[in-house]
């Protein structure tokens, strides 16, 4: 008897050769799409991207394709949760002076830990998502590793999802290259080969956080109101239009006219102050992590790690100095560490885990 696979369908081209592979594999897939949000809620006064994984033409392609490949497909109301666990979290960030990562939520506590309870409810042994990452047994142990293609890789996202879904996780597009995964679709003539990418926070239609914190947390955004903006020596050289508008390391709509690119170096919530630095200030050597969730056994960390901290910066050297009171050293400085983004730990193409940025 097959074993059933619960198969995230966002109606992307991805998901689509994920759903073919899982048949290949010879599971017996049931496909779903996730309704994460109501555009009504907010943004319904803007345009939304067809490809746009909320989208209602984006649900409908998840089930041309499904239809195409003889799989049942259902569309599952996960607003509730989504909202809950990675909106609310979006907007109190950015209330906080931080700069969160909703994908990496989205993962850990929608894509992962409520679709594996769904699996449960349906009878199905693995989920399967087209993330383009590896996941390799090592004895009793499963690990995620990157994904071949290095600009496609979306290992570092994964950091937060609950290790004992893992060994029940299956990814097919890791060993995959974009360019490949778009030739499997076409050689397939699934719906979806050509469908473009989206780039967007899925709940953000037109990419516009600043017009959706104002829309979502208008009341809270109404009593920030306008600030300052200082150099570093905290005198005043502009005003701002409300500190959640900004984010540490931002240089574009700071809106100073200097001979010298400026960036945001830190924010402060209760001043409702932005301070802004020359580049070459902008660089630290440590910082602290807290909510670190780790994929394997950290009694076995080796003594030298490699550290990303961002989604699209190359990972760096570094060194723990506190795994309790997690603290890290880096090897060379990085430019704009900044609260609330994401920090990945690695062992040459192994996920080691992750954690949330602090300051010191």
């Amino acid at each position: 008897m097959q074993d059933k696979a619960l198969v995230a369908m966002s109606g992307g081209v991805d998901s689509s050769v994920a759903l073919l592979k899982t048949i290949e594999m010879g599971f017996q897939p049931i496909g779903v799409t996730m309704k994460l949000w109501d555009y009504s809620t907010v943004g319904s006064n803007v345009t939304v991207n067809d490809n746009n994984c909320c989208a209602l033409e984006s649900i409908n392609d998840a089930k041309i394709v499904c239809d195409q490949l003889g799989v049942p497909h259902y569309t599952l109301d996960f607003t509730d949760v989504f909202r809950k666990k990675v909106v609310d979290n979006f907007a109190s960030e950015y209330l906080k002076a931080r700069t969160p990562n909703p994908c990496v939520r989205c993962n850990s506590y929608v894509k992962w830990d409520a679709f594996i309870d769904q699996a449960d409810k349906l009878n199905a042994k693995y989920i399967v998502t087209g993330h383009y990452a590896q996941i390799e047994r090592n004895g009793q142990d499963f690990l995620i590793k990157k994904g071949v293609d290095p600009i496609k890789d979306q290992s570092y996202v994964l950091w937060g999802i609950p290790k004992e879904t893992i060994s029940r996780t299956i990814l097919p597009l890791g060993g995959l290259t974009k360019k490949e995964v778009r030739q499997i679709a076409s050689n397939n003539n699934l719906e979806t080969a050509n469908t473009p990418e989206s780039m967007e926070i899925c709940f953000v239609a037109d990419n516009n956080y600043k017009r959706f914190l104002k829309d979502y947390s208008s009341k809270e955004m109404e009593k920030i109101g306008k600030g300052k903006i200082v150099n570093e020596s905290n005198q005043k050289i502009g005003e701002h239009d409300g500190y959640p508008n900004y984010t540490v390391g931002q240089r574009k709509g700071v809106g100073l006219a200097h001979s010298k690119p400026r960036y945001v170096k830190s924010i402060d919530k209760d001043s409702n102050t932005v301070m802004i630095s020359e580049k070459k200030n902008m660089f630290s050597s440590s910082c602290n992590v807290s909510q670190e969730n780790w994929l394997v056994d950290i009694s076995n960390l080796p003594s030298q790690i490699e550290a990303q901290i961002r989604y699209n910066s190359k990972p760096v050297k570094c060194t723990i100095s506190d795994i309790d009171e997690l603290s890290i050293n880096f090897q060379e400085p990085q430019f704009a560490v900044t609260p609330g983004q994401s920090i990945v730990f690695y062992k040459e193409d192994v996920l080691l885990g992750g954690g949330i940025i602090e300051t010191k």
